[in-house]
């Protein structure tokens, strides 16, 4: 059929988005709905799908009519997401005549109609306080770091034209903005797995995911695009870490160190190394709490997971790197020595299970003493899925046990006893804590438990 069209018929077909999209792609009807909320898998179309309803948006029956938006909010996670991923799709869905032009200094797209776009990241919630918008486009919301600020202001703003309307695209997870749109009357939701969109995908690929992903949680969020409740059992809860997030940390913390849980090896296939920094500070009652402030874990060389532990550890001027040696002994201190030989490093040895020593610091987080600043998605997906029967499936949880490992040096070095000269090491698991939840360190010392 394709083969005996004309060109000028092909070249119209080509940029029919609603022949060649599946039915879940196409842009529901009707006036009841401000929230058109696509919640799928990997590879599903999400972009692509947003790129064209934009399109459908703003653009007329010709170049210069207008469509039924003229004033259109793109918000990505980052600067980079919005040019390299939102910007590039919208680009990429328009035919010459009706392409916008984009201009990379004023972070906007300008339609041969008169129609603009701006793009806004969710790193800077407040670019989105003061303009005005007709439509937007939110990708990957489940991801951003300061995702509620960023809502609030983009709905605030979202008030121009007869009905306004905005459409999200995500791979979906449990965090409460997402809960709160699926129980919004006004939206209206699209599921879709990775699998839908199979004909379009390297059929090794898809093979590669059912096989090493297929039945575990993480290919049911990733890939099936389903929004998973917490992990009965698990140690960390989702509404705890939201009850105890934080804007900012205290400006004065007394310590703050980098963790480093070295991966075993570091090819294509292994696990990451998990590199998170905390500190600690007392508030105003005395009470000694624990602060997340960035996850920079990576897949990658000892060089370069080296590398992004001393430029953490610089970034927030912290006063050491943490780091576990069961993963290369000797070598992993040898390994950040060699980014920068004057930072101080201090080797932690493992001798009990992750779930062992993860236990005491869960107990913290029960105590409402640890807050997140900012969101951390990979971290916490760690955390709230690692229970007893933890399964090795769904990936080695580096990130949250480098997490465990700095808070646990933390709490350990301003409870405990000085130790003698030389005596460097964490206490492993904090014994104390895995047993009296409501007291992580009751039954060690008076001294520990008074400060």
């Amino acid at each position: 059929m394709l083969s005996s069209m004309p060109p000028a018929l092909l070249a119209k077909l080509k940029y029919n988005w609603e022949f060649w999209a599946r039915p879940n792609q196409i842009e529901p009807e009707g006036d009841f709905w401000t929230t058109w909320l696509i919640l799928a898998g990997r590879g599903f179309g999400k972009t692509r799908t947003g790129a064209e309803t934009i399109r459908k948006w703003v653009c007329g029956d010709t170049p210069l009519s207008p469509g039924r938006c003229s004033r259109i909010a793109l918000v990505a996670e980052t600067a980079a997401d919005a040019r390299d991923v939102m910007v590039s799709a919208i680009l990429a869905a328009h035919p010459k005549d009706f392409m916008p032009t984009y201009e990379k200094t004023n972070r906007k797209l300008e339609w041969p109609n008169g129609a603009l776009a701006f793009t806004y990241n969710a790193t800077e919630p407040d670019q989105l306080r003061g303009p005005q918008h007709d439509g937007a486009w939110v990708d990957e919301l489940a991801k951003f770091k300061y995702v509620q600020d960023t809502w609030d202001q983009l709905q605030f703003g979202l008030r121009l034209g007869i009905h306004p309307k905005q459409i999200v695209t995500t791979t979906p997870r449990p965090i409460p903005i997402i809960k709160q749109l699926i129980n919004d009357p006004r939206t209206t939701i699209t599921r879709g797995r990775t699998y839908d969109n199979a004909a379009n995908l390297a059929e090794s690929a898809v093979q590669f995911l059912k096989e090493r992903y297929g039945g575990t949680r993480l290919g049911r969020q990733e890939l099936e695009g389903e929004v998973l409740e917490d992990v009965p059992g698990a140690l960390w809860t989702r509404s705890n870490i939201d009850e105890n997030r934080r804007p900012e940390a205290p400006e004065q913390l007394d310590r703050i160190i980098v963790a480093v849980d070295p991966a075993a090896s570091s090819d294509e296939r292994s696990d990451e190394t998990g590199i998170v920094c905390v500190g600690l500070a007392k508030d105003l009652d005395g009470y000694t709490r624990g602060y997340v402030l960035a996850d920079r874990s990576l897949r990658g060389t000892p060089d370069e997971w080296a590398k992004a532990a001393v430029s953490l550890y610089r970034e927030y001027e912290a006063d050491r790197i943490v780091a576990e040696k069961n993963q290369g002994g000797e070598m992993v201190e040898a390994v950040i020595r060699s980014a920068d030989r004057n930072v101080p490093v201090t080797l932690v040895h493992a001798s009990r299970g992750k779930l062992v020593r993860a236990e005491p610091i869960s107990a913290l987080y029960e105590q409402n003493r640890v807050h997140h600043i900012g969101q951390f998605n990979e971290l916490e997906d760690q955390m709230c899925m690692f229970a007893a029967d933890y399964d090795r499936a769904n990936g080695s949880p580096d990130r949250m046990d480098a997490l465990v490992w700095g808070l646990s040096y933390l709490f350990n070095k301003i409870t405990s006893r000085r130790r003698p000269a030389g005596s460097d090491t964490v206490k492993d698991g904090l014994k104390e804590a895995s047993i009296r939840k409501h007291n992580p360190f009751k039954g060690t010392s008076d001294t520990m438990w008074m400060v």
